[in-house]
């Protein structure tokens, strides 16, 4: 099964508005396009659908979303305007694509850059894990780990700690992705004996430089998407490759 993760469009109502480094309408169309020609089975949008917060931008993503080959399904960046959100299109907490299943989860704080899980949030995960014992993808918006930017890692998932405690009783967790970050990130995260692969992803509009200990636009990278690659056997179990593409 063939996932496409894409992340941080930053669109405007108006569709010629510029960003810091292009235009994200613009950049969208061309992530899209690129993506359709993956042939994916499933689309998941992590966040930052919007700049400018209003209606016709959550609009516009939708119709353009709308024309993939696909399911597609999205959450909130730290930009986005849930109720706008979900009049346009639902938000779902999890898919089933047997023999995986994926948890979208939202990292949302209203009115704040950083994100944070909550008690609340953290005790329906635990019990969807405990429920379920396939393997397991993990989709936010926020990442739960630093990313080696100073000013970054200030900004992203708050209670961590909390999460990966949770995480570490249940090793069916394969995969984590998020968003925020506006570049490609890998990591392998160790937990006790398991190891848990975490995924960042360029973003559709502006990319931000890697390492950078303030704001600063990458201005020689390139919008892009990550595509994975999910398997499952009985002789090897959960197997995924993952790679990123960029637009010309």
């Amino acid at each position: 099964m063939r996932l496409v993760q894409i992340s941080d469009a930053h669109l405007h109502a108006v569709i010629e508005a510029r960003s810091r480094a292009g235009v994200p309408w613009r950049q969208f169309q061309q992530v899209l396009s690129a993506v359709k020609a993956e042939q994916p089975d499933i689309v998941i949008f992590t966040g930052d659908i919007s700049q400018d917060e209003s209606a016709a931008s959550y609009s516009l993503a939708v119709q353009a979303m709308e024309t993939l080959p696909c399911p597609w399904y999205w959450l909130p960046g730290n930009h986005d305007q849930l109720a706008l959100m979900t009049a346009e299109h639902p938000l779902m907490g999890e898919v089933d694509v047997r023999p995986w299943r994926i948890l979208l989860l939202n990292t949302q704080v209203e009115g704040k850059p950083f994100g944070k899980l909550g008690s609340e949030q953290l005790a329906k995960l635990q019990e969807q894990l405990e429920q379920d014992d396939r393997p397991t993808l993990i989709a936010m918006h926020h990442p739960p780990v630093d990313v080696g930017a100073v000013w970054m890692d200030a900004i992203g998932l708050q209670d961590r700690d909390a999460f990966w405690e949770l995480i570490s009783k249940y090793p069916q967790v394969n995969i984590i992705l998020f968003g925020h970050v506006h570049q490609a990130y890998a990591e392998h995260h160790r937990l006790g004996e398991n190891t848990i692969d975490v995924y960042g992803c360029p973003a559709m509009a502006d990319q931000f430089l890697p390492g950078a200990e303030q704001f600063a636009i990458d201005e020689a990278s390139r919008p892009g998407y990550r595509i994975v690659d999910l398997s499952w056997s009985e002789l090897s179990g959960s197997e995924w490759q993952t790679w990123v593409e960029r637009i010309e």
